[in-house]
């Protein structure tokens, strides 16, 4: 199977199911190694940074998005990592996965700005497009 698995999340119900697949995926392999990646995308992270009291808060916020995520993955037993990218979302994901070599990208078909995708397009639809990887979009 798989043994090294980037999912993507941004604190969305989307990414949670996505999360669900990651996890079934990961437990047929004794040896998978899960990476839980977040991209601050730049265009909230200005307000993001106007609205927390410090750097601590902020990344206490961050790190809280993925919370529901992480228990998934302690009470599935599994291997996790966690890593915080900064920029646009689908270009970021996608970098970081042809650099670090991963072998499966698990993704939400939708993530928390409806009106973005729709002018711009889906960070999955930019993931499937890019990433030399296969891609694994969850409805």
């Amino acid at each position: 199977m798989y043994k090294k698995v980037l999912l993507a999340v941004d604190g969305s119900e989307h990414s949670v199911r996505a999360a669900n697949e990651a996890v079934k995926i990961s437990s047929l392999g004794n040896d998978s190694q899960v990476e839980l990646v977040y991209v601050a995308d730049f265009g909230k992270s200005k307000s993001e940074v106007l609205h927390a009291q410090g750097q601590e808060e902020l990344d206490f916020a961050r790190r809280n998005r993925l919370l529901p995520v992480e228990e998934l993955m302690k009470s599935n037993q599994l291997t996790y990592t966690v890593k915080i990218l900064h920029g646009e979302p689908g270009p970021a994901l996608v970098e970081y996965a042809n650099k670090e070599k991963v072998e499966l990208l698990v993704i939400g078909s939708r993530g928390l700005n409806t009106l973005q995708e729709m002018v711009l397009g889906s960070v999955s639809h930019k993931v499937v497009k890019r990433a030399n990887c296969p891609v694994l979009v969850v409805k």
